[in-house]
């Protein structure tokens, strides 16, 4: 009998990994308003490894009168006030996100995890497919696969594995970008081991509960 591998694991297979980035302004006294986000999916082909399905989603989202954005953010992002000032509000944009996401199982990826997982459950109402979704966070999957590293921040992981660096880093899709680079590294790096033989044993050490509904959200692999 052909012992269990992570990169034949039907469930893997069949789950949809949805990288997710916000970008986003913290005003003094209050929670994080996204001014911006990306998401790109992929999809573990055996043989292969995750591929893109070809859906992508980006938009800016003008943010509350009490957040505007920043000169420290217009100089880490490039975006200013005036490209946000005609966006949409982060409801409208969400649920449009959340409408358009692939049906079937459904995990998302981001980096540092628990920022994605809050902004999406303060929109839960207009998001909540999204916001009802565990998370897979590559930082904790990174510090799991290679103990020891000075830094787990994506840039640091970015010099440490030689991902391709985007010119706009620090832009939502951008950072999706990467961020994916960095999932394929570390799914490469996860099959070499028998520690990890399916996408359970990956949420088992890098998996983030939703923060959109009550209760584990592991429990869903």
């Amino acid at each position: 009998m052909t012992a269990p591998t992570l990169a034949s694991d039907p469930g893997l297979a069949a789950t949809t990994l949805l990288v997710l980035d916000f970008e986003a302004t913290t005003p003094a006294g209050a929670r994080p308003q996204p001014v911006e986000v990306g998401a790109l999916a992929v999809r573990h082909v055996p043989g292969r490894g995750p591929q893109p399905t070809g859906f992508r989603f980006t938009s800016l989202i003008r943010p509350p009168a009490f957040a505007p954005v920043t000169a420290m953010m217009t100089r880490t992002t490039g975006i200013r006030p005036e490209d946000v000032a005609g966006a949409r509000t982060v409801d409208q944009v969400l649920a449009e996100l959340d409408a358009a996401v692939p049906d079937g199982p459904l995990l998302l990826v981001a980096q540092h995890a628990p920022v994605e997982a809050s902004l999406l459950a303060d929109h839960r109402d207009h998001c909540p497919r999204l916001a009802s979704t565990a998370l897979l966070d590559t930082l904790l999957l990174a510090r799991a696969l290679h103990p020891g590293l000075p830094s787990y921040g994506l840039d640091a992981l970015i010099t440490a594995f030689d991902l391709r660096r985007p010119a706009d880093r620090h832009r939502a899709l951008a950072d999706c970008t990467v961020t994916a680079q960095l999932l394929r590294r570390l799914l490469t790096d996860a099959a070499r081991s028998s520690s990890y033989t399916s996408l359970a044993d990956l949420v088992a050490v890098a998996g983030r509960p939703a923060k959109g509904v009550p209760g584990d959200q592991h429990a869903l692999f």
